[in-house]
This record gives C-alpha cells, structure tokens and sequence, in this order.
C-alpha cells in the first residue's frame, strides 16, 4: 500500500510539475505583454497599499514581492499564477484523500479540474481571481479538519481565520464561501444540534477582524470606494424587473456551458450515472456546503438584486467539484474505463496550451500585444533629453501608466489618475498620451 500511495503522490507531483512549466512557458513563450490585470496588480504593488480603487491589496503584495525577486521578467509572474493554481490543487488532493480514504480517487479528484478552463486557459494571468485559489482551498482544508474533529484544535481554528482573512483581501467574493462554511456550523450546532459550541470557534473570528481591520479603515478613509467599484461592475444602477430574471438565467447557462468538458470526463469515468443522497452522510453534507451553497448564493444575489454576475468571477468556485462527483459515484466508477478517462484527461490538458497558443499568436490585437517595452523605451529616451535623473513616479490609468511602471528601469512608483498636486508639486516632470512623469 506504501508503494501504491507512493506511486499515486509521484503522479500527483508530475502532473503538477508538468502543468506549472507548460503554462508559465506558453505565455511566456506568445505573450508580448503581460495582461491586464497582471499590470494592475504590478502598478499597485510599486505603491502598495491597504487597498486600491478596483480590489483589496492582496494580489498586487504578492506581485511586488516577486517584482523585488524577479523585476520585470514576464515569465516570473506567469509562474506566480501557477504557483497559487498548484497549492490550490495541492490542498484538493489532500482533502480528497481525507474524504475519499483513496489516494487514486483522490488523484482522479484533481485532474478532473483539468477540464474546467478556469484552471489552465485563464490562470495566465495572474489577478484577484487566481490569487483566491490557495486559500479557498486552504479555508476548505482546514474548516474539514475543524468539522471532523472532536477535540477542536487552537491551530485549525487560527489557520482558517488567517487565510480566510487573506482570501477575503484578495477579493470580496470570497464571502461566499465564508458564508457557506459558517451556515454549515450555524446548522449542526442550533438546527440538528449533532456538534457543539466550541469556543475555540471564536479563535476563527477575531483572527479575521483583527487582521481586517487595517483594510477596513482605508476603506472609510477612502469613501469605500472598492465596494463602489464591486457594485458598479454588477451593472445594478441600470437594474429593472426584467435583470432579476434574465442575468441568474444567463449565469445559469454559462456555468453549464463551462462544466461541459468537466461532466464529458465524469462521463468517461463512471458506469452508470446513478447515485444516492444521503444526507446523513457528513462528508456529504459537507461536500454540498461548499461546493453547491456557494452557487445557490450567489445565484440568488443575482435573483434578489437584478446583477450581473461575471464569468471570470466564478475562478475558485469549482476547486472541489472533482472531490464531490468522484464521492457520489465512487460506487460506479470503473477501473476497465479508466484508460478512456486518462485519454480525455490528456486531450484536454494539451489542448487547452495549443489553443491558446493559437489565439495568442493569430489575434494580434489583444492587450498581451501591447508594445510596452517599446512604448517605455521611447519615454526614457523623452525623458533622458529634458532632465538627467530618474523617474520617481507615474499617473494615468492602470493599464498605460502601469506599464511604465513596471517596464522602466526605476520602477516608478504608480500615483494613481492624474494628480495636480502632485503635478504641482513636482520640479521635474513630463506629460505623454494622458500619462504623466516626474520626480517628487
């Protein structure tokens, strides 16, 4: 068995290893820009912050933290992406084999989410969504253990509190699964009264709020101006009768249209799709808490309050779908399928880098076509023939002034849109293309 297990977790690490340097080189390899929201990040990290005017501060910390590693090496922010996909799969694979009590169906568990696209074709570029992954994981992770247990302890519950704190700076979506994990409590604990209070809980909640706090008061300092954003993006002003029906209706569709090539693996997998639900099943009960809540909530808020709900905004949702199919049809699986499986796993995980190798180099209109080691260039050599000391900072929006930010050798800091008072009082600076230059 030790051999087995050694065996599976060989295959686990190769599959990862195999996924990390496909699609850190194919970006790297096609892309002549990073993307947008890469940019973004990169332009708040130079001048980090509690926040910014889009999201909280987590994704553009861990971008600085590699900028001051790397600089502006492209390549170097494709394999961040990567990196937080594979610790969000590692985590799977771990409480896969804790719920399944099967290293190969918990294997199984984790290549399944090959088939998701949101998990190889989008991970590229590095934004809030990606940088959601690990800890949404992790939360799960660690929540389980807390479930499980009969004796809570102190370290679980400050875990749960510290990434579920990390991934909600990340991106307020987060709450969703927050919501979810606590409804699941609230329900054994005051409804079926099967679990008892335990302190310790709190340990979860004040470890939350404390390292909250910080984000919060730039929030009220900042006329709350991320939530605006966030409520903006739903469409909700231009909200009538009809968007409470029609956009659930429209996420509704996408979500099945995503999970098409998902169900075609489960399809090759199993015998027959039957299945029984017993909801007295805790590893059940638990697997919908966290997979199928967190949907139902989310569509609901689109049905409650007419929004629209993105696409790209449901990354993280579907990191345990693999674990929840795999344990409702364990009974059915078959083995004498499971070649078929390994060739549609294998079909898709190679045809996902081909295609969008194939889309990177035909469409040359994308943002990755940016020419913005070019565009720095001739900026530096405008700059160079007016004043002889560097560039200390950069205003315009995101995506322009950010990639001067992140292409010029002094790492300009990113001001934000433009600013008189800044402007006012700087001795030396610049104005191109709505982007402005200069030195404090």
């Amino acid at each position: 068995m030790n051999v087995l297990n050694r065996n599976i977790n060989n295959i686990f690490f190769i599959f990862a290893l195999s996924h990390l340097i496909i699609w850190t080189l194919v970006p790297s390899l096609t892309n002549k820009n990073l993307p947008l929201d890469t940019i973004e990040a990169l332009a708040w990290g130079s001048n980090l912050d509690w926040g910014f005017n889009k999201h909280p501060p987590m994704s553009a910390f861990f971008s600085k933290v590699f900028f001051q590693i790397f600089g502006s090496q492209d390549w170097a922010y494709y394999l961040l992406s990567q990196i937080f996909v594979l610790i969000a799969f590692y985590y799977v694979f771990k409480f896969a084999n804790e719920i399944l009590g099967n290293i190969k169906l918990s294997l199984i568990s984790v290549l399944l989410l090959e088939s998701i696209y949101f998990y190889n074709f989008t991970t590229p570029e590095f934004n809030v969504n990606v940088c959601q992954l690990p800890f949404w994981s992790l939360v799960i992770y660690y929540s389980w253990r807390i479930f499980k247990s009969k004796e809570i302890k102190f370290l679980d519950c400050f875990l749960v509190g510290l990434f579920a704190a990390f991934g909600f700076l990340s991106k307020y979506l987060f709450i969703y699964i927050l919501l979810a994990i606590d409804l699941l409590f609230v329900y054994l604990i005051f409804i079926k009264k099967t679990k008892k209070f335990d302190f310790k809980y709190l340990i979860t909640l004040e470890v939350f709020i404390v390292l909250l706090v910080p984000h919060f008061i730039w929030l009220y300092n900042n006329d709350f101006i991320t939530i605006l954003y966030g409520l903006q993006r739903t469409g909700l002003e231009g909200s009538g009768i009809i968007e409470h029906i029609k956009y659930p209706f429209i996420f509704l569709f996408k979500q099945i249209g995503i999970l098409i090539p998902f169900f075609f693996l489960v399809f090759l997998l199993v015998k027959k799709i039957k299945f029984k639900m017993k909801f007295k099943d805790k590893k059940l009960l638990f697997l919908i808490f966290i997979n199928i809540l967190p949907l139902f909530l989310i569509f609901m808020t689109s049905v409650i309050i007419g929004s629209k709900i993105r696409t790209m905004w449901m990354t993280p949702f579907y990191l345990f779908f693999g674990v929840l199919f795999v344990y409702l049809f364990q009974s059915q699986i078959n083995i004498k399928k499971i070649n078929s499986f390994l060739y549609g796993f294998l079909f898709l995980f190679f045809l996902s880098p081909v295609l969008y190798t194939y889309i990177s180099i035909s469409q040359t209109n994308k943002r990755t076509d940016y020419p913005g080691k070019e565009i720095a260039a001739k900026v530096q050599i405008t700059w160079n023939e007016n004043f002889d000391k560097e560039i200390e900072f950069v205003t315009g929006d995101e995506w322009k002034a950010g990639n001067l930010s992140y292409h010029l050798k002094s790492r300009p800091k990113w001001e934000g849109f433009t600013s008189n008072t800044i402007l006012n009082n700087s001795s030396q600076f610049i104005c191109v293309d709505d982007v402005c230059l200069g030195r404090y």
